[in-house]
C-alpha cells in the first residue's frame, strides 16, 4: 500500500489490519484459490460460488491494490488476463490453510452428518 500523506490510520491490533486487507465476503476465498496457481477471471468465477462478475473484478482490484495479487495481460486477441498471488499474498498461505482446517473441524463438531459438505481444493479448481 502506498503512503497517503497525513492520513494516519489507527488500529487496535494487527488483526484489524489483516481484516482490512483480506476481510469481507470474498477476498480470502479468491486469494485462497489463486494460491493454487494463476487463474483467469472466468476460472475464478466458476470456482468461487455465488460471486457476481462485478464483485469478482472489484475484489481482484482491491487485492491487487493491497499487493497480494498481480494481474498479467497478454497481448492477444481475444484479450487474456491472468491473476496470481504475489510473494506477499503467498505469505498468507499457511494462515489461510489453518483457517480452512479450523473451519472443517468446526463444521464436524457443529453440524450433523449430511448437513454440510466442504469441497477439497482439487475438486474446487
Amino acid at each position: 500500500m502506498e503512503w497517503r500523506g497525513l492520513d494516519l490510520k489507527k488500529f487496535s491490533c494487527g488483526f484489524e489490519v489483516t481484516k482490512e486487507v483480506i476481510g469481507g465476503k470474498w477476498k480470502g476465498l479468491v486469494l485462497y484459490f489463486l494460491m493454487n496457481g494463476p487463474k483467469r477471471t472466468s476460472e475464478l468465477k466458476r470456482i468461487v460460488p455465488n460471486i457476481t462478475q462485478k464483485m469478482l473484478i472489484q475484489t481482484l482490484r482491491e487485492l491487487e491494490d493491497s499487493g497480494l495479487v498481480s494481474r498479467k495481460m497478454y497481448n492477444q486477441v481475444p484479450p487474456k488476463v491472468e491473476y496470481s498471488s504475489t510473494e506477499l499474498g503467498e505469505s498468507l498461505k499457511p494462515i489461510l490453510q489453518e483457517l480452512c482446517q479450523w473451519g472443517g473441524h468446526y463444521a464436524e463438531q457443529e453440524y450433523a452428518e449430511g448437513e454440510f459438505e466442504i469441497a477439497q481444493p482439487e475438486e474446487a479448481s
